[in-house]
């Protein structure tokens, strides 16, 4: 039996992987808290924990949050699964969702908090981390999916 949709589950997996070494790496390094500049004044790595979604949105929602993370993801495992092939675009943002779903979900569920570690000074943003990035990155690869496509030469004969 051949994997359906083989691409979206390689990148939710090391997504997934890349997402919980980093927070567990931050949460082994740091205290929380604590603070190192990469490039001062730019870019940080700020341990800090987070009851919100992603970039800090409805912060102290965690309950709900966690079951939000549980459907999404559920839904996304069923439609790589059970639905139509999906295009190169659809495959890589789905799976990047998924990853983020379930990295921020598990933390949710087994913490009772989100670890964030990545600091933008430059612009003044809420701390994040690589789950966050994912769902991000995913969202855009999605638009880009939904760009109408341009007709080849061969569809004008």
């Amino acid at each position: 039996m051949r994997l359906k949709n083989r691409l979206f589950w390689i990148v939710a997996w090391v997504a997934f992987v890349i997402d919980q070494l980093t927070k567990y790496w931050v949460m082994k390094t740091f205290i929380l808290g604590q603070t190192l500049p990469l490039l001062p004044g730019i870019f940080h790595f700020t341990y800090v924990t987070n009851t919100g979604a992603a970039f800090s949105l409805l912060s102290g929602k965690v309950e709900w949050l966690r079951w939000l993370s549980l459907g999404v993801s559920l839904i996304l495992i069923a439609t790589a699964s059970f639905g139509p092939v999906l295009s190169l675009w659809e495959q890589l943002g789905y799976g990047l969702i998924l990853s983020g779903a379930m990295g921020n979900g598990i933390d949710r569920f087994f913490l009772g908090y989100v670890v964030d570690f990545l600091d933008v000074h430059l612009i003044n943003f809420a701390v994040f981390n690589m789950a966050d990035s994912f769902i991000s990155i995913g969202i855009i690869c999605l638009l880009i999916a939904s760009f109408p496509k341009t007709p080849t030469s061969s569809s004008y004969r």
